[in-house]
């Protein structure tokens, strides 16, 4: 049996991203391989580090994606930002220069667009959220809704601090964010199919990548 080849999908971003608080067989990057193994031949790599601003993500970019050369990034930064008080000017320059790096070596790139919540007044309000629409236009990336956009909040979805989702949150996340890739077409060529590899059409199970 010939080696399949495998599709690389980085989801880089903060505590949200790396399964804060959970097993690592429970975070959105396990999740999101375990639905997606069922038919792709592809690797998740977690790059979520929890605290992670988008200053520290600036900053880890470039050799992460030496180390893993993905095809797909999902960018997912910003929260720790907010919660910091980064003025946003400082956001939108990280977020640019992310952004920049990611086109200079030509992969495909997916924004998640974080959101402020609404009791740091209309004024940052206003300047933060317009961040990622603004630089996904500058940069022609597509713009997916603030991961954490169901389960913040929900006792169900989310552990007791009500911003981290718990493993029943994960999994609505890796749910949500897999059907967006099977239903992006530009996203969907990046990913390896798997092939049929007995006459019962069966595909190697792959192991959950962390």
């Amino acid at each position: 049996m010939s080696a399949e080849e495998k599709s690389t999908l980085l989801l880089f971003g903060d505590s949200i991203i790396a399964g804060y608080g959970l097993a690592t067989e429970e975070s959105v990057p396990a999740q999101l391989q375990a639905i997606l193994e069922k038919e792709y031949s592809v690797q998740v790599i977690n790059g979520g580090v929890s605290g992670d601003t988008t200053s520290g993500g600036r900053g880890r970019l470039a050799w992460t994606l030496d180390k893993h050369h993905p095809d797909i990034v999902v960018l997912a930064l910003g929260g720790n930002d907010v919660l910091r008080g980064i003025p946003p000017r400082i956001t939108q320059e990280n977020i640019a220069a992310m952004l920049e790096l990611l086109k200079e070596r030509e992969i495909t790139t997916v924004l998640s667009a974080v959101q402020a919540p609404n009791n740091l007044g209309e004024g940052y309000l206003e300047q933060f959220n317009a961040i990622y629409t603004k630089a996904a236009d500058q940069y022609d990336v597509p713009v997916y809704p603030f991961l954490i956009h169901k389960t913040f909040g929900n006792k169900e979805l989310s552990l007791s601090d009500g911003i981290h989702p718990n493993a029943k949150g994960s999994k609505l996340i890796a749910h949500d964010l897999a059907k967006y890739l099977k239903e992006n077409q530009e996203l969907l060529s990046k990913l390896s199919r798997k092939h049929m590899t007995s006459i019962y059409g069966r595909s190697p199970s792959s192991s959950v990548i962390n």
